[in-house]
């Protein structure tokens, strides 16, 4: 197994110790409270490392890297409100949208074209969103799967700026200005709702923040050392790890019509993530030749 997949692997299992986590502390700790101690460990994480890599803050192209960080704290709160109210792999399936979220927008704001393979594909994945978000049984269970619909579509949001940003400016800085937004948002969010975390709260709290930049660094390490597809298949194991944790620490199990939609969704976003990448497989592997 190559280098690229077992860090992929890796981070997918890292997030998803991050995603036990929020769940376990999210049962006495608000979603917004969550966020804030989250990105403030983060800002402060990521901070030291710039210095530490002499990485400077740029004067240009400032409200673009606050607008990817708005969109990246909105999924944050989008996600961890849903991985608190319903079960982690159904949370866990339906963040892992974002990537046909981003061929949506991709088509409205940068006018790209879908081929009728990616029309049938992307029809595959709303078709496996039906069936996970349950709109025929509507429930309170329906409202939150649908709010894990929404932090796919901010996470799209934010890919999609980073592909603007990613030329111009470092990761660290990137990275940076979606943490510090998340720590500003999250704060007028959680006034009113503050809770003082107990000691054991608290550590979780900062294994969240810390547990989550470790699996980040793991992932931006299995892009550079593995084909960008290759690595995107492999993150879909964080299901399975996810859906590990809620049946052994929350007796989460999925029913068939859940499954079922887990598959349409998994196997059309595999099947996009491979047909995305394969003109620039083929482009290395001439130049290789």
């Amino acid at each position: 197994m190559k280098n690229g997949v077992v860090l992929a692997i890796l981070s997918s299992l890292v997030f998803s110790v991050m995603n036990a986590l929020v769940k376990a502390v999210s049962l006495s700790i608000p979603t917004a409270e969550i966020v804030f101690f989250r990105s403030l460990i983060g800002t402060m994480m990521i901070y030291f490392m710039m210095r530490y890599s002499n990485v400077t803050f740029s004067s240009q192209g400032v409200p673009l890297l606050v607008l990817r960080g708005v969109f990246g704290a909105l999924y944050l709160l989008a996600y961890f409100y849903t991985i608190a109210k319903i079960p982690l792999a159904d949370a866990s399936i339906l963040a892992h949208l974002s990537p046909v979220f981003v061929i949506i927008l991709s088509v409205v704001l940068l006018k790209e074209k879908m081929t009728k393979q990616t029309i049938l594909l992307v029809s595959l994945v709303f078709l496996g969103v039906v069936l996970l978000v349950k709109p025929f049984h509507f429930s309170t269970y329906s409202i939150y799967a649908l709010i894990g619909v929404l932090s796919a579509l901010f996470a799209a949001g934010a890919a999609i700026t980073v592909r603007y940003l990613s030329d111009k400016h470092h990761t660290y800085e990137i990275v940076f200005y979606f943490l510090a937004t998340g720590t500003m948002v999250s704060i007028p969010l959680m006034w009113n709702t503050f809770v003082v975390p107990t000691p054991l709260e608290s550590f979780y709290l900062v294994c969240i923040g810390v547990v989550s930049l470790l699996g980040q660094v793991f992932l931006t390490q299995a892009f550079t050392h593995e084909n960008a597809a290759v690595v995107s298949v492999a993150r879909y194991i964080g299901i399975v790890f996810n859906a590990l944790w809620g049946f052994v620490f929350w007796a989460e199990v999925p029913d068939i019509v859940t499954i079922l939609g887990g598959i349409c969704i998994i196997s059309a976003c595999v099947a996009l993530s491979w047909k995305k990448q394969r003109p620039q497989m083929e482009k290395a592997k001439l130049a290789k030749s």
